[in-house]
């Protein structure tokens, strides 16, 4: 009977191994699989050791023993592998330190593999038969080889505690638990298998041990959790944190704070219902705030007003009985002060203090929405030329400005208006028709200063307007007709306000539209190069200039000044002038024959500069249509000269080693420089008539043009005038020995045909 029992003992210890073996293989835990060996390892010995409680012949308890032996050679090597997993330091640098040796579980494999030859040399073990409990009971008789079996199992056992005892000193104290549960489980494990062997006893109940402690393995590596350690971890961290913790008995008693519940009230030491009674004093009656959320309680502190974030729950266990509850209160006073700059942060300009760009649209855009802006006006400010007042004045004076100009806006701003600061020097308003007038704004601007210290100085302000109309709804587009409108006073200095009207309308519909064409009117060839004669002192046509025309199949021929000046201004000009380019190196080609001594003269923009490579497209169109680059001219104008002038110097010298004639374009029309004509490399210089037009001292201007031809042919360059209208202008400067003439005396710029029809006349 005692055996039966043993035998159901055994069975249920091999189920719960195989579960805990099954459990520790699906955990998610990285030594799960070790655990799960070891469980599984230990499977084995007990089987062995129920086959020999049950066996009745000898045969059987010789399978019962070598299956019991190996196995526990098996327990050992899957304890090695858990002991180096479960004991091994993750920050340590080397990671074999303190660990049981490898070379261990080539030992327990030998002496598996000696045990197993006792089947033949009968050198480890032999059977005795007893009687035991009223039955046969076979008794293993120890040799040899069990012997040396069990030097190498109780020498494992010995390393493996070994790294057990060394390892609970090594961690902290709340951590040790674990170690030394598991190491006192192996010696009382091994104590009992000592004594089994030693005493002869029929039935090995150390068996139950070795269960037992894979059942704790099994325990402590895969669901153990250290609840002290977790204890003393919360109350450090709930100790540490920067929200004050109130804990309650079901009473309603206070039993414990934190530290920063302890400044909050201003208690000391273990004076829980004081800090109660401060808590309820701050918030109020603590039973009227919510459950399971957070309530904001704002309470007034003498002028300012102090915010907290409160919430409260309870503490229930596992049968719902109510353990008591909590209130958390955190003070989010400079948290919402922090929030609160920071959101005027990104919403104002720091400078001025007023709205910034996204968020002026943003208001903007909110009410046109709902339709309230009916009889208001979108407004435009620009501070001109505030590049070079700040150039001139410095920085510092130039934030005054700006401040001062964010001033005057205010004082002229209700409630009712949206105002902001949009780019460095651009302010933009929504305001009520009711709030505008003219005349008062011109006369403000008229004489608008600005001052810091000691120093006073106007500023030139315009404003551009524009009506909200019913259907209006996009900000950016009501702005951008206020700035198309401000575009057509940008160099008048005596306008102040101008209005986005149907004339301003029309004209920035034409821009587009015209813009648009551009590419298809080059490719049909709408845009053709038209000539203006060039002659010499004979009044011999030596040359042209090609000037481009637009030929319109809507609206017919287009003069330059429908189109030019826009093209200048977006940019579109290089297109333009490449197509010009290109086609008077066309021209030149077919003339290679009929007309090799003709020269032509292109146009270089100001923009050509910077948006494309002048010098590289140019020399291109040379050299595929294989024309001389004498024949083709470069004209550049004086004030294309005036920006990045070096750079402009050394692409013109450049143009020039090629063998290009280099032009400067309206001589005498702007700011002319004799000192950047001493410096430029420029072959042909054109002068413009405006020397004499309009000259109330017809014998100065004289003297004046006669000088400059003087001073060109001292500096070996050819003089060109234009703008040759009569012929008693060409007779008088042919007098005054310029080289070159080119205006409507000779022709106005006509068509290729005409021109060269003139050639053959």
């Amino acid at each position: 009977m005692i055996r039966l029992v043993f035998i159901f003992i055994f069975v249920l210890l091999i189920a719960i191994l195989l579960l805990c073996g099954i459990a520790s293989l699906r955990s998610e835990k990285a030594i799960g699989r070790s655990v799960c060996l070891f469980c599984f390892s230990l499977i084995p010995p007990v089987l062995g050791n129920m086959i020999i409680v049950g066996a009745t012949t000898e045969n059987i308890a010789s399978v019962g023993c070598y299956i019991y032996y190996i196995g526990m050679n098996l327990v050992m090597y899957a304890l090695i592998n858990f002991t180096n997993k479960y004991c091994i330091r993750q920050n340590d640098s080397d990671k074999k330190r303190g660990i049981v040796p490898e070379w261990i579980k080539y030992l327990l494999v030998i002496d598996a593999a000696q045990l197993i030859m006792n089947i033949v040399f009968k050198h480890a073990f032999v059977l005795q038969e007893i009687e035991a409990y009223g039955k046969p009971y076979f008794i293993m008789k120890p040799l040899l080889g069990q012997i040396v079996h069990r030097v190498v199992c109780y020498g494992a056992m010995a390393m493996i505690m070994m790294v057990f005892i060394i390892r609970s000193f090594q961690v902290p104290r709340l951590y040790r638990e674990r170690y030394i549960v598991i190491f006192f489980s192996m010696i009382v494990g091994t104590l009992w298998q000592t004594y089994y062997i030693f005493s002869r006893t029929p039935i090995d109940r150390s068996m139950i041990g070795f269960a037992v402690f894979g059942f704790l393995i099994f325990y402590f590596s895969i669901h153990y959790r250290p609840l002290r350690l977790l204890d003393s971890m919360l109350a450090d961290i709930v100790n540490d944190t920067a929200v004050a913790v109130f804990l309650y008995a079901p009473e309603g008693r206070c039993i414990w704070v934190n530290e920063f519940a302890r400044k909050f009230t201003g208690i000391k030491g273990n004076d829980f219902d004081g800090a109660s009674n401060a808590l309820r004093d701050l918030i109020g009656d603590i039973g009227q705030i919510p459950e399971s959320q957070e309530t904001e309680i704002i309470r007034q502190a003498g002028e300012d007003e102090q915010s907290f974030m409160v919430a409260r729950g309870s503490f229930f266990d596992g049968s719902g009985k109510n353990l008591g509850s909590y209130v958390r209160v955190r003070d989010i006073t400079e948290e919402k002060r922090r929030i609160e700059e920071e959101m005027f942060a990104s919403n104002h300009d720091e400078l001025t203090g007023l709205y910034n760009k996204e968020y002026t649209y943003k208001k903007i855009s909110d009410q046109l929405k709902q339709h309230a802006l009916k009889d208001y006006y979108i407004t435009r400010i620009n501070v001109c030329d505030f590049k070079v007042f700040n150039d001139v004045f410095g920085k510092t004076f130039g934030d005054a400005a700006l401040k001062q100009v964010a001033d005057w806006i205010r004082k002229y701003s209700d409630e009712r208006c949206i105002y902001g600061r949009l780019s460095g020097d651009s302010f933009g308003s929504c305001l009520p028709k009711s709030e505008f007038s003219q005349e008062i704004l011109e006369s403000d601007l008229a004489h608008f200063t600005v001052r810091m210290g000691g120093i006073e100085q106007n500023l030139m302000v315009h404003l551009g307007f524009c009506e909200i109309g019913d259907e209006d709804q996009d900000v950016s587009v009501l702005f951008d007709r206020a700035s198309v409108a401000l575009d057509s006073i940008k160099d008048d200095y005596k306008r102040h306000v101008v209005f986005f009207d149907r004339k301003i309308r029309d004209k920035m519909v034409w821009n587009q539209e015209i813009s648009a064409q551009l590419d298809n009117a080059i490719a049909q060839n709408q845009v053709v190069p038209y000539l203006q004669p060039i002659a010499d002192n004979t009044g011999k046509i030596v040359g042209a200039e090609a000037l481009a025309r637009w030929i319109h199949p809507v609206h017919g021929f287009m003069s330059p000044g429908d189109f030019i000046p826009l093209f200048e201004e977006n940019g579109m000009i290089v297109d333009l002038d490449k197509h010009i380019w290109k086609s008077a190196c066309r021209i030149l080609a077919d003339w290679k024959v009929k007309h090799p001594e003709l020269f032509i003269s292109v146009n270089v923009s100001p923009k050509d500069f910077y948006l494309t490579d002048v010098l590289s497209d140019i020399v291109s169109f040379v050299k595929e249509y294989e024309i001389d680059t004498k024949s083709l001219r470069i004209e550049v104008t004086e004030s294309s000269m005036m920006r990045d002038t070096d750079d402009r110097m050394r692409t013109l010298e450049e143009f020039r080693k090629q063998g290009f004639i280099v032009e400067m374009d309206d001589f005498g029309s702007g700011y002319s420089s004799l000192n950047m004509l001493k410096d430029m490399p420029v072959d042909v210089l054109k002068i413009d008539m405006k020397f004499l037009g309009k000259s109330s001292d017809e014998q100065r201007a004289d003297i004046v043009i006669k000088n400059v031809i003087r001073l060109s042919e001292d500096l070996s360059i050819v003089s060109l005038a234009e703008g040759v209208e009569t012929k008693e202008v060409f007779n008088q400067l042919n007098k005054l020995g310029c080289n070159l003439f080119q205006g409507y005396y000779f022709s106005k710029p006509v068509p290729l045909n005409e021109f060269e029809a003139m050639l053959e006349e």
